[in-house]
């Protein structure tokens, strides 16, 4: 009786701190750049530290327009992706793409923003958004500073 109450407590124990770990970080904190903070905070997992640090992901979706002649539709796929150039030297788009299959979500984009605001006005500035052939949604998420794809 004694085991199964130990395990039981034990189980418990371990999904409340999951459970947890899920929600909105209790202790975040603001880095400092040029008068506008990042949100972030410290994660400990045994002896290491992680600083977390919340992004926005923007998932382009197929817009309403698309009436656009080929001609038309070759410039603003230029702009759209001169915009995305510039996003990236700003330091503000992480990783964008498309998606492989042909659906209604069309592909991504990492921001490192100061807010979702901010998301929200550099991605209504995308030529393809502005012509109505994207929409988009943005998440925010958590992720540890410095993670990089491999």
């Amino acid at each position: 009786m004694m085991k199964k109450l130990i395990l039981l407590l034990s189980i418990t124990w371990f999904l409340l701190g999951f459970i947890t770990a899920q929600d909105k970080p209790a202790e975040s904190s603001l880095e400092l750049i040029e008068e506008k903070a990042f949100e972030i905070f410290e994660m400990k997992e045994g002896d290491t530290t992680y600083v977390m640090k919340k992004y926005y992901l923007c998932i382009y979706k197929s817009g309403e327009n698309k009436s656009q002649g080929e001609e038309e539709l070759s410039k603003l796929q230029n702009a759209h992706m001169a915009h995305l150039s510039n996003l990236a030297e700003d330091d503000q788009a992480c990783i964008a793409g498309p998606f492989h299959e042909d659906g209604d979500m069309r592909g991504i984009i990492i921001m490192s923003v100061y807010s979702k605001e901010e998301a929200i006005e550099l991605i209504n500035k995308d030529p393809m958004v502005k012509a109505g052939r994207l929409s988009f949604e943005i998440h925010p998420f958590w992720a540890a500073k410095g993670s990089k794809l491999f």
